[in-house]
């Protein structure tokens, strides 16, 4: 690639061209100041934070750094006092229009917009015009607050360009201009996903998760509540990054000891509610294959259903296809479902006197647990979620030092879990431990990769494929015999999008695919910590150290978990997955929503 040569601050630069001066810069080590620009991601030039002064060839008036191409022998300082000036005085304007409140903020010391200031040197707000108060928009998931807003419109190009939903926009003009779903309805009126990207990249708290701290605290307080809580595969490798751990780091032992530690009556692991989904998908997966090689109708490709904003999307989107969906729940709403039925019922106590927290890497599990499909007999199967930014905070109102804990397990007898569970937490991972069952029981054999790993399916790409041969199987699935089983994976709604479009026209050779709803999986979820280096750096990392919690077990295939196994005998009275206790408490149905919400009364606004 070819470079240009240029100088900056009076050192000599090189930078492939094409290059903007703020890519320029940061390649030769030099800090430009910016707060709308999202590397790969949004380039606006909404704020003006990023100026510098083009010296040569002169230029009349200050560039934005993320707009303005670097050429070959420009002249660019980027700290001169003119710039600084200038910054400041951007800060200050952007500052005049949000309300300032700081200390109860949720984003308060870990807030873009606060630290920016500090990095200018402001201290005081010199422009406080009138200001218009804008309503809080409150849905299951997510809380919009305008008022604090900064219009830099990260979220809707998050939305827009990366997910494909184009649920937010900018509206009206002016010191009118406001981010909003169209026509201004409410959030939880509208097609979203509630996937929490544009949450995850909010540099203020103008979007946040919907919490439900509060209510945790509550019921663990209540002597009438047992509280069971349950903690997502993805957690474990995000919630050291709410202590300073840096990305990548599995707190799977510090995680289950602070959860004790915070007064719950059960420490359980939703990765046990995992390995129960493999059973209940691949078993509804083999039925649908097995009518197919026998001749029957069966919808194919089947398609995973763990995402609650993939859920929310194909319903909204797809709505023809719902019948594609495994009809399981996901991995949380199952482990709910089992800890009111059969666990209770071996406490000796009702229901509704269970109380269940999810800590899940997702804010759109907040909306699924509000689902009136996700209970049984009137019971919700979970009562709280919590992201896992959000039990960072509740760990440190609590004064528990995470860092200090001793590595502790989960609680007998629904805290074991195999690798395959561990996976569930990253893109390519629920089709593997789906694979791992699936091609051992046709087959009596391992699957053939290198350490249990569907190679093709391994990685952070938008869409994967792979094909398995069937070969040699068991007599019982003779039928099966040489045939090649197409898989698709994808992460991130813009690969969702192209899946189902060869779902639609009828193209589509596959006969199992995944999807998440967030790029790279639960990783990255809505409500996993802010990623503190490039986004792509910590997605790499979150994903091996899942992939190496997977390789430390011994016991990395959900059949072979023993503790499930003896669960069905007494669930299912011996039947195993698919049973008729299964599809009364472990399966759902979908909604036909349609992309306005025409197909459907229902909603998802907190009234307030």
């Amino acid at each position: 690639m070819a470079e240009i040569k240029l100088t900056i601050n009076g050192k000599e630069c090189t930078a492939p061209a094409g290059s903007t001066i703020l890519q320029a810069a940061e390649l030769n080590g030099i800090h430009i100041p910016k707060l709308c620009y999202l590397e790969g991601i949004h380039q606006y030039g909404a704020c003006r934070i990023c100026v510098v002064e083009q010296v040569s060839p002169p230029a009349k008036n200050l560039q934005a750094s993320c707009m303005v191409e670097a050429r070959d022998g420009m002249v660019i300082e980027t700290n001169n006092a003119r710039v600084q000036e200038a910054r400041k005085t951007m800060y200050e304007l952007l500052l005049s229009n949000h309300d300032k409140k700081c200390l109860t903020c949720a984003r308060n010391q870990d807030c873009e917009f606060q630290a920016l200031g500090r990095e200018l040197g402001v201290e005081d707000s010199p422009y406080e015009g009138e200001r218009e108060l804008r309503p809080i928009d409150i849905c299951e998931s997510i809380t919009r607050d305008p008022n604090k807003c900064i219009l830099c419109r990260r979220c809707v190009s998050v939305c827009k360009n990366i997910q494909t939903t184009s649920i937010l926009t900018a509206e009206n003009r002016g010191f009118q201009t406001v981010i909003t779903p169209a026509f201004s309805l409410p959030l939880g009126d509208t097609a979203s996903t509630y996937c929490g990207q544009g949450v995850g990249v909010c540099p203020v708290g103008a979007l946040r998760e919907t919490s439900h701290k509060d209510r945790v605290i509550q019921a663990i307080n209540d002597p009438n509540k047992h509280v069971v809580v349950q903690p997502a595969p993805s957690v474990r490798v995000g919630i050291g990054e709410c202590f300073g751990l840096p990305a990548g780091s599995c707190e799977t032992g510090k995680l289950a000891a602070a959860l004790h530690r915070m007064g719950f009556d059960d420490v359980f692991d939703t990765n046990w509610g995992a390995d129960l989904t493999i059973m209940e998908e691949g078993t509804e997966f083999l039925d649908r294959f097995r009518t197919v090689l026998n001749g029957g109708v069966a919808a194919l490709p089947m398609m995973t259903s763990c995402s609650p904003g993939w859920i929310q999307f194909i319903e909204h989107n797809y709505p023809e296809s719902l019948e594609n969906l495994s009809t399981c729940k996901s991995p949380h709403q199952m482990f709910g479902a089992v800890i009111k039925s059969y666990y209770a019922k071996k406490l000796g106590k009702k229901p509704e006197d269970m109380f269940v927290v999810s800590i899940m890497p997702c804010t759109a599990k907040k909306t699924e647990c509000a689902r009136p499909e996700m209970s049984n007999d009137g019971v919700p199967n979970v009562d709280a979620v919590l992201t896992t930014r959000e039990l960072g905070d509740l760990i440190k109102t609590m004064g528990i030092n995470f860092l200090a804990l001793p590595e502790e397990n989960f609680d007998d007898p629904l805290g074991f879990s195999t690798g395959a569970a561990d996976i569930f937490g990253v893109t390519g991972g629920v089709m593997e431990a789906a694979l791992r069952t699936v091609y051992e029981i046709i087959t009596g054999r391992e699957l053939p990769f290198p350490n249990l790993h569907v190679s093709p399916i391994v990685g952070l790409e938008q869409v994967k494929e792979a094909t398995i041969k069937l070969e040699n199987v068991k007599p019982e699935w003779k039928a099966a015999e040489g045939f090649e089983v197409k898989i698709a994976v994808t992460s991130g709604f813009a690969g969702a999008r192209k899946l189902m479009e060869k779902v639609k026209e009828g193209t589509s050779p596959y006969h199992f695919i995944e999807v998440m709803g967030c790029p790279g999986g639960c990783i990255t979820g809505g409500g996993q910590p802010r990623p503190q280096e490039d986004i792509n750096v910590v997605r790499q990392k979150r994903m091996e150290a899942i992939y190496g919690e997977d390789e430390r077990k011994v016991i990395r295939k959900s059949h072979e978990n023993q503790s499930l196994m003896n669960f069905y005998k007494e669930w299912g009275d011996g039947k195993g997955p698919g049973c008729h206790a299964s599809h009364e408490y472990l399966h759902t149905h979908y909604v036909k929503r349609g992309k306005y919400n025409e197909l459907t009364e229902e909603n998802f606004v907190v009234e307030t």
